[in-house]
């Protein structure tokens, strides 16, 4: 058990029976009244972020949360298949609790989410920037580069990344799998 004081970012609190990571709080003291603490909570599962207010001194479940590092081996009926870096131990994930999932190759290693008393996958996140190979691209225009243009290419995964116009097909980028977007040419 915890209360409302023991509230820090990324912490995972129990609500209802749903798992909910503290994006945000803020304890506040109002001249009139008691306290309260307002935070911005995200669903584990769905993702769905909402605004909760607590009164100061309320008790609420924590979660105890591991993150380990799993390598992605190959996708099959039952998912995404990993296996544990550490203990070589493979299970399946499904595609819905991977942000960035498009962007996943084999071999990529991700960062799983495991409740530490049931053994439960909650989530995996990709790392920060991931770098694929283009495998198809339009050619560029020369002198087409008067505003900040871009073109459809399809990377090594199947995925479709906006890139500008001066990135040819078998280029190496880099690519943030939280929002799809280009980054920079990979060195």
């Amino acid at each position: 058990m915890a209360t409302t004081a023991d509230f820090r970012n990324g912490m995972c609190i129990d609500l209802d029976g749903q798992y909910y990571f503290i994006i945000e709080f803020l304890h506040v003291k109002p001249g009139k009244g008691p306290a309260f603490v307002r935070t911005k909570l995200k669903n584990v599962t769905t993702g769905r972020v909402l605004d909760k207010t607590f009164n100061s001194g309320v008790r609420v479940d924590e979660v105890r949360i591991e993150r380990r590092p799993y390598q992605y081996l190959y996708k099959d009926d039952m998912g995404y298949n990993f296996m544990n870096t550490e203990t070589f131990e493979q299970i399946p994930i499904p595609g819905a609790q991977i942000e960035g999932v498009e962007f996943l190759k084999e071999g990529d290693i991700v960062e799983v989410q495991v409740h530490a008393e049931s053994e439960t996958v909650l989530t995996a996140e990709m790392p920060t920037y991931v770098i694929l190979e283009i495998t198809y691209t339009e050619p560029g225009l020369k002198g087409d580069t008067a505003t900040n243009a871009t073109k459809p290419a399809t990377v090594e995964t199947g995925a479709e990344v906006r890139v500008p116009l001066f990135i040819e097909t078998g280029e190496k980028i880099k690519i943030d799998p939280r929002t799809g977007s280009y980054v920079e040419r990979a060195k």
